[in-house]
């Protein structure tokens, strides 16, 4: 697209265009919309923008989203202690909090290179009996499982899987929250 003197709209096009699944046309559509149709809503969304980046931070325990040094997942003494859900990421725990099947604590995964199994354990030693792994089913992610179920061999936990129904290299915030629901019933044992 040629850039005729509009630096400031092309830099709010560019900026849309960095999100994840924004293409160049769908970020015109919106600094379009945003600039001349609706400049209150995109006032309001700048504003939250502001807000949520300079508000949220990784909770200290599980690494979900949070406003507080702990989440309010976390936080919550009606949550099953038993339970550890442990999860890709934190967008994650939103659809499984969504479906409102799940009743135990999460741990955010992140990768493999950033695991803390010192972090992990320390979680575990409070009480925990039943691992769920809800990971996007596929082989790196099932090698992940056998090496968490190594290296907390010594703590007599269940470890399970989300059930399938979840399709295979789908991630979960793609999945609807019936299917969803449905894999975290029928979880299966690791």
């Amino acid at each position: 697209m040629k850039k005729y003197g509009l630096e400031k709209f092309n830099n709010l096009v560019d900026a849309l265009n960095s999100l994840p699944t924004v293409g160049k046309k769908s970020a015109l559509r919106y600094a379009y919309h945003m600039v001349l149709k609706d400049s209150f809503s995109a006032l309001k969304i700048a504003n939250a923008i502001q807000e949520a980046v300079t508000s949220i931070k990784e909770c200290q325990r599980c690494g979900a989203l949070s406003e507080d040094e702990i989440c309010s997942i976390c936080a919550d003494e009606m949550r099953d202690e038993t339970k550890l859900c442990i999860v890709e990421n934190a967008k994650d725990i939103f659809i499984l909090e969504e479906s409102t099947d799940y009743d135990g604590k999460y741990f955010v995964l992140k990768s493999l290179e950033e695991l803390d199994v010192s972090k992990l354990e320390g979680v575990i030693k409070k009480g925990i009996r039943e691992v769920i792994f809800a990971l996007t089913p596929s082989i790196s992610n099932d090698a992940i499982i056998i090496f968490l179920e190594d290296k907390l061999k010594e703590y007599d936990l269940s470890f399970t899987k989300i059930a399938q129904g979840v399709p295979t290299g789908i991630n979960l915030e793609n999945v609807d929250t019936l299917s969803l629901a449905k894999a975290l019933e029928l979880r299966v044992k690791v």
